[in-house]
């Protein structure tokens, strides 16, 4: 008798199946893994519906849900339906099984085994084509939803004559049907094919006919329908030439848009492809009557040739023999339509390009002198050089850190009323500067960072009871902050670095300042999820990965959790049809911080405009992981900044102004996810007069306009007046020169405006070639206006020629060798470019960074005018009066920092001194005149000499007492 009991087999049945207690063990098990499975899944969906349900922006993730959910349930459908229906068409039309061949007889086994099951096998094949092809269309809900919402661009396509919209919206959506139907009828192809084998409706080694005619009709039915769908790509490929991107021989990049060779061989020829189409499909549907494939197979083959040698070899023949012999006559007219695409599409079209020679004007040296004062407000602080000195000066905790390039804002002076070029950085939480890490400290202790810090932009610190000489002078410092920006909410809860999440609002306080030092706070806004709810704690706990959420006593009554904080990805998730800038910028607005971050549209389907990667366009010697523009990789040939979008500091909250009013695809999102975006008269003028042009924009399209500044097709081809962005001269790296904010005055204007601007070299050459600036002050009526002054002169030198001038230079040299004896290294700021009297005024800063100080100090100013040779002084003014040859009588008898205005009257100071030279001139002068009398005055000659070392005497005391101790040379 077999063992029923425990022992050393364990509690097994005669079968030797688990009793019932192990069944039941086991299937508790696998049920609880299956929940376990279905609560991760579902904490996913429940987090993110939470978090948008917090920010306002519910509908963003409930209209992108159902746009998915919906294209996976009817795509999935329509594929297992295709499937499905084919498989069980193929079985019912099976042939009649009676004695059979080898090959047949072979295959029984396989019915045999198949039949008790193919209920089940027919659901679970349908099943998973249905779920693959559902996820597929699941990812097309952006092509949707522009199809179902789009709106007309205008704007007519000069070949077909049809709306950009067409393109933009139809055609994508168009050709994800074409591919669906393609899979659907190959697949179907397949699995009949496969059923009728299985079931003797397809036979290969038997004797007799190779198909039933059943099975003949039903696959010519399929096959017919895959060659309808490739007639009607061919149709759709005539209007893909208008999007699609070639090489053209003469331009550089991704040419996009019909040229002679696609106009007069490839279009005939689809079109051609298309009616052969046709007939073949005709073909093989008439199979259902002839029951012989003969004519379908001959129509199949000749469609085949056809794509060969009328798809393929015409058009190489028209290209070899017609095209290349006169390519320039016969793609004129291609060329200007791609110009003048290109210029629409990246909204180049409206600058303003004028000659200027670069040269140098006539006007006397004083009077350019006077100009230049007026000419711009030059920025000697480098929000690209200055953050160690932020971070040195005023980081005050180790917890807390500035990126590491700053920003460039306007703020008002108090004292003149005016708006000036201001350098900002937030004061946010560095994690890994915590003293002291755990859970605690990490996301309840220490949550935020504090203050906003600002700095003039125009001038470093010119008073050593003010700070270093030559660091910043800043205009808004300490923990907690004050200065020029008035009361505000200073703490930052949401900021470029603050990257994990923090539990706020309940039990365990935070870290706080107050004016007297520390304290603790609890966070009293309304941002985060609450963490009350069990079921939140526990698919929060779930989907962080932290355990402790469950049953941590710090987590109470009023614990909120706060995470997706930078202010990228807030837009991002409540935007996700937006192309984001790569730097979102901060500014004090109304009491409150407001990160700004400028979101554009784009498309890669505008007829005739040629396409652009925005990782490359928009790389420089500046950018990192941090300052990259979102969706690096993607190729597009039409882009606009149609958004503005803003991130509060302390909330959270996100909020999306339209910015450009006729952008038909920033109306076609509007119309999809309706009440997401601001009207553009709400935006806050407070807010509006820190907004500006964006930097990735303007990199885009001064990269187009290297070429496309070009509007004559001739000259556009033989790219003799092309023109290329020059590396950044202040580095070694190869890397393209960034784009400066500056307040300047471009030619025609009659008052500075804030700026963003650049240069271009000649393609190949070092030379200056052209200087862009576009009106950057959103305020501005001219905002966006973009002008481009084209040098006409020879040899006008660039800013790479500039540098290495002035590298050169003795001046230079014996300062970096003096500057080796103490330790320190030389850093160049950033090199600007002025317009000035039909010349150009090259200003850059120079720094020293070491010895007692680890951290940049500005000393000296380097300027050149009009090929010059560069001068190197302690001083704006004094580089600016030696630029002009003014330094004999408008230079004063010391040196002030850079910076410094140096038309405003002597301090008491600098009259003493004056005074001093004045009178051991006089002395000498009075010695001079007693030694060349005819009979020399000696008791005059020796009052005077007695008079002269007094003099000189005070002039080495009050020279002595401008100079304190330990500082160097002028730049401070």
């Amino acid at each position: 008798m077999p063992d029923r009991g425990s022992g050393p087999r364990g509690p097994r049945t005669r079968a030797g199946r688990p009793s019932g207690r192990v069944r039941v063990l086991l299937l508790v098990l696998g049920a609880l893994a299956v929940l376990a499975m279905a609560f991760v899944m579902f904490a996913g969906f429940w987090t993110d519906w939470l978090w948008y349900r917090s920010v306002d922006y519910a509908s963003v993730f409930t209209t992108t849900l159902w746009t998915k959910i919906g294209l996976f349930a009817v795509f999935g459908a329509l594929m297992a339906l295709a499937v499905g229906f084919n498989i069980w068409l193929a079985h019912r039309l099976r042939p009649p099984l009676s004695a059979m061949s080898m090959e047949q007889q072979s295959l029984d086994r396989y019915r045999m085994s198949v039949a008790p099951y193919k209920k089940w096998v027919l659901a679970a094949i349908t099943a998973l084509v249905g779920l693959i092809a559902g996820a597929s269309a699941s990812g097309e809900w952006r092509t949707w939803l522009m199809w179902v919402n789009g709106v007309p661009f205008g704007t007519k396509d000069p070949q077909f004559h049809l709306d950009v919209s067409f393109y933009a919206f139809d055609l994508p959506w168009y050709r994800f049907l074409l591919g669906f139907g393609f899979a659907a009828a190959v697949l179907s192809v397949i699995a009949a094919a496969l059923t009728h084998y299985l079931y003797g409706g397809l036979r290969v080694t038997s004797p007799g006919a190779r198909a039933t005619a059943a099975a003949t009709g039903h696959l010519s039915v399929l096959i017919g329908l895959f060659v309808s769908l490739k007639a009607v790509a061919y149709w759709l490929d005539r209007y893909g030439l208008a999007v699609k991107s070639s090489d053209l021989r003469a331009t550089t990049g991704n040419w996009t848009g019909l040229r002679y060779v696609d106009a007069d061989a490839y279009l005939p020829a689809k079109t051609i492809l298309f009616c052969i189409a046709v007939i073949c499909a005709v073909l093989f549907f008439a199979t259902l009557w002839r029951r012989t494939w003969q004519l379908p197979v001959i129509g199949l083959g000749l469609m085949v040739l056809s794509a060969i040698l009328i798809g393929g070899l015409y058009p190489a023949i028209v290209q070899k023999f017609t095209v290349q012999p006169n390519e320039q006559a016969k793609e004129a007219p291609y060329i200007k339509k791609n110009i003048d695409a290109t210029r629409a599409a990246y909204g180049i079209d409206s600058a303003k390009v004028t000659d200027y020679t670069g040269t140098g004007g006539g006007a006397a040296k004083a009077d350019q002198r006077k100009a230049a004062d007026a000419a711009a407000s030059y920025r000697l602080i480098d929000p690209n050089v200055v953050s160690p000195a932020f971070q040195q000066v005023q980081q005050r905790r180790k917890y807390y850190q500035f990126p590491a390039t700053l920003n460039v804002d306007r703020y008002k002076d108090p004292s003149t009323g005016k708006l000036q070029d201001t350098i900002v950085g937030l004061r946010e939480l560095n994690i890994a500067g915590i003293p002291r890490h755990n859970w605690i400290n990490d996301h309840f202790t220490y949550t935020h960072g504090y203050g906003m810090i600002a700095a003039k932009g125009t001038s470093p610190v010119t008073d050593p009871k003010q700070g270093t000489l030559g660091s910043p002078d800043f205009t808004e410092s300490g923990l907690p902050t004050t200065g020029q920006l008035g009361e505000y909410q200073q703490q930052i809860y949401y900021g470029e670095k603050t990257t994990q999440y923090s539990i706020v609002g309940g039990p365990q306080k935070e870290l706080d300042y107050e004016s007297n030092g520390e304290k603790t706070t609890s966070y009293r806004g309304k941002s985060g999820v609450s963490l009350s709810n069990p079921l939140n704690r526990a698919a929060y706990a779930v989907s962080f990965s932290e355990p402790q959420m469950l049953y941590s006593g710090a987590i109470g009554k009023g614990s909120r959790i706060l995470y997706n904080r930078t202010p990228k990805d807030r837009v991002e998730a409540v935007a996700p049809w937006l192309t984001l800038d790569g730097d979102a910028y901060p500014a004090v607005v109304d009491g409150r911080i407001q990160w700004i971050v400028d979101a554009y549209t784009t498309t890669d389907s505008y007829p005739y405009s040629s396409r652009t990667t925005l990782g490359d366009t928009t790389a420089d010697s500046l950018t990192s992981d941090t300052r990259a523009v979102v969706a690096q990789q993607n190729q597009v040939n039409y882009i606009r900044n149609s958004v503005k979008a803003t991130v509060d500091a302390y909330t959270g909250k996100v909020t999306l102004y339209q910015w450009d009013t006729k952008d038909p695809v920033l109306k076609t999102w509007m119309k999809a996810f309706p009440g997401t975006v601001e009207p553009k008269k709400d935006i806050p003028a407070d807010l509006e007069a820190h907004m500006r042009y964006p930097q990735d924009l303007f990199k885009v399209q001064r990269e187009l306009l290297t070429r496309y500044h070009v509007t004559d097709a001739a000259q556009f081809y033989s790219g003799s007046d092309a023109w290329q962005v020059p590396d950044d001269p202040t580095t070694r790296a190869g890397s393209a020169v960034p784009p400066y904010y500056l307040s300047l005055t471009m030619p025609g204007q009659k008052q500075q405006t804030f700026s963003l601007t650049t240069t271009f070299t000649p393609s190949g050459r070092p030379n200056l070639g052209a200087f862009m600036a576009v009106d950057a002050d959103a305020t501005s009526p001219d905002y966006g206006t973009i002008r481009v002054l084209r040098v006409t002169g020879n040899n006008v030198q660039g800013p790479q020629q500039v540098q290495s001038e002035l590298n050169g230079g003795t001046d230079v040299a014996a300062f970096v060798r003096d500057l080796k004896g103490t330790d320190s290294d030389i850093e160049y700021g950033n090199m600007l470019t002025v317009p000035l009297d039909n010349g150009f005024l090259y200003v850059e800063p120079v720094y020293t960074r070491g010895g007692s100080q680890n951290y940049p100090l500005l000393k000296k100013v380097a300027a050149s005018y009009g090929g010059g040779k560069p001068v190197f002084e302690d001083s704006l003014s004094e580089a600016l009066d030696a630029v002009f040859g003014t330094s004999d009588t408008a230079r004063p008898p010391t040196s002030r920092p850079p910076g410094e205005d140096q038309t405003k009257p002597p301090t008491g100071g600098d009259k003493a001194l004056q005074q001093a030279v004045q009178d051991a001139q006089k002395a000498y002068d009075e010695g001079q005149a007693a030694l060349n009398k005819p009979k020399p005055d000696w008791t005059a000659y020796g009052k005077a000499q007695q008079e002269l070392q007094e003099a000189l005497a005070r002039v080495e005391e009050e020279s002595r007492s401008k100079t304190p101790a330990g500082a160097s040379g002028g730049g401070g």
